[in-house]
């Protein structure tokens, strides 16, 4: 993968490659920044970069040896670690177990995120783990002498899902890495990252993708022009992730839609049995979509309560959005929003920690009636 591959991000591309000139790599870089603007795609861009065997002025040249392997990444010293799941035929899993799925759901889709990758392993309704077992073969991997390349480059995908025990071990390899070893790791949520791992890396914030640079690359994949070209990139807001499912109208957006409204209308009619029977609905599906699920709700709150200070320019709502929000949004208001944007948070937390999806539901939906109509 090369840095022309990337859509946008221009600045922390040539961060990069002047660290590259400079020969002052970081052993370990923590990649932040909005879902969806390719913070994996480019760090594995970076990785090509550094082990490129003919380095162009502002790229990888892309045809060496090492690119080859690089583009089909099989390249021996470049490895990954990312969360995966028990109940596939392992009771201790590694990354290695599914390295197979990953190669393919990279070539398939760059900018993937947590659900379409246990979506792609078709386990929905599990929540993955970099678990213990992966420290011991961290540390072996690194601990072997290169192959190919200068370096020994470790992608760490999410490693806010990395297990305690995982990331205790990992410290002082982190921390001093054998000679020519880099850490790339890319975070969603780094204030989830154990604080001792956090800070032994350096921070490179990715910023959202340029306007000017994701209008040219939705232009040229979807063949979109004029008013609806600009009314998804001002939607999606810099994610090139979020630009593909207003353009293709995702299942997983239609979904998020009918249960927001779905529950709003049960909530404001006092319909405790409508939003029983709604609770065990949304309980039976997996939990990276029901929390997926809340944070569309929470920013459906956010922009219903912009909606309602008659603010429209710095409203962020597709056609469908916008018809229902027109009528919804008197209800968000002053009193209300920062509660229900907080209780929307807290079972979205309860979730995360394998609580009882039925029972967090059903509270949260008791919770809306009284605050929609106190």
């Amino acid at each position: 993968m090369q840095f022309k591959d990337i859509i946008g991000l221009e600045s922390v591309k040539k961060q990069f490659i002047q660290t590259v000139k400079e020969n002052r790599i970081s052993h370990a870089q923590l990649l932040v920044g909005p879902n969806g603007v390719g913070k994996l795609p480019l760090a594995i861009a970076f990785a090509q970069y550094i082990s490129c065997l003919d380095k162009k002025e502002n790229d990888s040249c892309g045809v060496c040896s090492s690119c080859k392997k690089y583009q089909k990444l099989i390249h021996p010293d470049l490895h990954f670690v990312f969360p995966v799941v028990t109940g596939k035929g392992f009771t201790n899993p590694v990354s290695d177990n599914f390295i197979g799925s990953w190669r393919s759901q990279i070539e398939s889709d760059r900018y993937f995120d947590l659900g379409g990758w246990y979506q792609s392993l078709g386990v929905d309704n599990s929540q993955g783990l970099i678990y213990s077992s992966e420290s011991n073969e961290i540390i072996r991997k690194l601990n072997l002498k290169t192959y190919e390349s200068d370096y020994k480059i470790m992608v760490i995908w999410l490693p806010e899902k990395m297990h305690r025990s995982c990331a205790n071990k990992l410290l002082k390899m982190i921390e001093e890495p054998p000679k020519k070893t880099i850490f790339l790791m890319v975070s969603e949520e780094p204030e989830k990252i154990l604080q001792t791992i956090l800070s032994r890396t350096q921070i490179v914030k990715v910023p959202k993708i340029d306007s000017q640079d994701l209008s040219k690359a939705i232009a040229s994949e979807f063949n979109l022009t004029g008013t609806e070209l600009s009314n998804v990139v001002r939607l999606a807001d810099g994610s090139y992730r979020k630009a593909r499912v207003l353009i293709q109208n995702s299942d997983e957006n239609a979904f998020n839609f009918e249960n927001f409204v779905a529950i709003m209308r049960l909530s404001y009619a006092r319909n405790v049995e409508g939003l029983m029977d709604w609770s065990e609905k949304i309980a039976a599906i997996g939990r990276e979509r029901q929390k997926s699920f809340l944070n569309y709700s929470v920013r459906m709150v956010r922009e219903n309560f912009i909606l309602n200070l008659k603010k429209p320019e710095m409203v962020f709502l597709n056609g469908e959005e916008m018809n229902f929000s027109q009528r919804f949004s008197p209800f968000i208001n002053e009193e209300n929003v920062w509660i229900l944007a907080d209780e929307l948070s807290k079972a979205h937390a309860d979730i995360g920690r394998n609580a009882n999806a039925k029972i967090v539901f059903l509270d949260l939906s008791l919770k809306l009636v009284k605050l929609l109509r106190p």
